[in-house]
């Protein structure tokens, strides 16, 4: 098979440490970039071995980089990067990290050949990664049926033909940092779901530097007051809670129809409207998705369709009926061309209740 002298890891913070010696471990799966030293972290640091690797063929014209940016709760619902997916200094490509159903896992996916990538995985949860890859990665998307009239929306839609709208399948690790946005601020949110990962969570598999959310049994077990020193109130809390008990329930709908999908999430108390539809996009890369109650949103589509500075929820579906079916792509399209409604006044302060 062929042997590959690696370091042993002797600690873990969060994935890379020097070595004190060194082991002998298979080399026969390991990506060519993990082989090389100093190439991942400015060491050779193989933590866990590569569970797999797979070629995938994309749909024509696709832009990796764009699909993966929408296939993430927290670019979604807070316009910032998901820490978890940044590509590693030196190495080319992206990385996702998750806890899948079956474990952790966490994927390499490098650009190889005209609309093919490779994905590389590491963890327990590599199969179920691997085979949730196509779908992470748009192809699942079919944007053939979106004919926009002339216009704004048209025109966006031209100039990023490569965008696919992605699914993670993942139910559960896309509500908790949903509900712990819900009502507070964007670095509110970021600041406790941080804290709550480093807390109860644990080092992503294979050479990233990165962190797995807690496992919905682990959080099952706690409590409010467990949650309170991380900024995250009673009424959070409760659904945080609520859904980590029912995260197995919750998780049947990646196979429903959205409709369906719908029904089953917002039957949890403290899961509405907002909630659901953040779930609906990212974990069933559902096109027609419509975030009502979001802070930003409505006044965004409002303006950017219609001038007007402001607008209501109500306002907002009235804009975006032309566009039924593919509601959530020209909110993607928007939000990706930089459109934004003016401001008039100062940000919402971020608050703190951890010390509370």
């Amino acid at each position: 098979e062929g042997q590959l002298d690696v370091p042993e890891i002797d600690s873990l913070w969060p994935n890379h440490v020097f070595a004190s010696r060194a082991v002998t471990g298979s080399a026969r799966t390991l990506p060519s970039h993990c082989m090389a030293g100093g190439a991942v972290w400015g060491c050779l640091v193989v933590p866990w071995p590569c569970m797999a690797t797979r070629t995938i063929r994309l749909r024509p014209g696709t832009d990796i980089a764009t699909t993966l940016r929408w296939t993430s709760v927290r670019a979604a619902a807070f316009e910032r990067p998901h820490g978890s997916r940044r590509q590693a200094r030196g190495v080319p490509g992206w990385w996702w990290t998750a806890r899948t159903p079956v474990g952790p896992v966490t994927l390499h996916i490098v650009a190889c050949a005209e609309n093919g990538v490779e994905v590389t995985a590491w963890g327990e949860g590599a199969d179920w990664g691997l085979d949730a890859a196509p779908g992470l990665l748009g192809c699942d998307d079919d944007p053939s049926s979106f004919r926009p009239q002339p216009g704004l929306v048209a025109e966006l839609h031209r100039r990023t033909p490569g965008l696919r709208l992605g699914k993670t399948g993942l139910v559960f690790d896309t509500l908790l940092p949903t509900i712990i946005g819900q009502k507070v601020t964007g670095l509110e949110a970021e600041r406790s779901y941080q804290s709550l990962v480093r807390m109860y969570g644990q080092p992503a598999p294979g050479p990233v530097e990165s962190w797995i959310a807690p496992a919905p049994e682990t959080l099952a077990r706690l409590t409010y007051a467990d949650l309170h020193p991380h900024g995250i109130e009673r009424k959070r809390a409760v659904v945080v809670l609520e859904a980590a008990r029912r995260h197995r329930r919750l998780q049947e709908a990646a196979a429903m129809t959205p409709a369906a999908a719908f029904a089953r999430l917002t039957a949890v108390r403290g899961i509405g409207r907002w909630t659901a539809a953040i779930v609906l996009g990212i974990a069933l890369g559902d096109p027609d998705a419509v975030p009502v109650g979001d802070y930003h949103i409505p006044n965004t589509v409002a303006h950017a369709l219609a001038g007007e500075p402001r607008g209501s929820n109500e306002r907002m579906l009235e804009l975006l009926e032309p566009y039924r079916g593919h509601r959530r792509r020209v909110i993607v399209l928007l939000k990706g061309g930089g459109f934004s409604a003016p401001r008039y006044g100062p940000k919402l302060a971020p608050r703190s209740i951890a010390n509370h």
